[in-house]
């Protein structure tokens, strides 16, 4: 196994990898559109803001998986969390901006260069930031959804441990260091 991830740990990888990838070609776009418009109109700041916000909670995401063996940012439950908030945030500020560029043409006129340049870039950060809101929602629901599967079927381990480093198979038998222990459950009930 590459560093200790199992088969959904790599899975869950690779989303987070397509994602940063998409996150990255948002940054790029907005950062052309805003750079022609001189950081003027809210309806380009929102996706370069929410892009540079977006890449650095990738980003310790995905060093803290790597990094730590036990990772809290790597649990589903905050991965759930921090998915389902950046979708919903992805879904309110698209919906902004795309309603405030409705008056952009989908031809792009054949006049200057320029201009012709800054409407490719607007049609094509249009597509990418709802690309983006939907693997967003898509990861964050498939998560739930795997995650509510395999505590149903008995995995209750699936809470306590990265998902990058579930597995079914794996069971508390007392020899998992993903369990936090402690002093206080040693102790007996107390008698009254």
């Amino acid at each position: 196994m590459t560093l200790g991830f199992t088969p959904v740990g790599k899975r869950k990888i690779a989303v987070h990898v397509v994602l940063y990838c998409v996150n990255i070609i948002v940054l790029a776009l907005s950062a052309r559109v805003n750079l022609f418009q001189e950081f003027f109109f809210v309806a380009d700041l929102f996706p370069l803001g929410l892009s540079i916000a977006t890449l650095v909670i990738l980003t310790v995401m995905l060093a803290l998986d790597f990094a730590c063996k036990n990772s809290y940012t790597g649990r589903p439950q905050f991965e759930i969390g921090v998915f389902a908030v950046l979708s919903i945030f992805w879904l309110s500020f698209n919906a902004f901006s795309t309603s405030r560029w409705r008056h952009v043409p989908m031809s792009c006129p054949a006049g200057a260069d320029a201009v012709k340049t800054w409407c490719q870039d607007v049609q094509a950060l249009k597509a990418f930031v709802w690309i983006e809101w939907l693997i967003f929602s898509l990861t964050a629901y498939l998560t739930l959804r795997y995650t509510i599967s395999q505590k149903s079927r008995g995995n209750k381990h699936i809470l306590r441990m990265p998902l990058s480093r579930y597995s079914p198979f794996l069971k508390n038998d007392g020899t998992m260091n993903y369990i936090r222990n402690s002093g206080f459950l040693t102790f007996s009930d107390p008698k009254l």
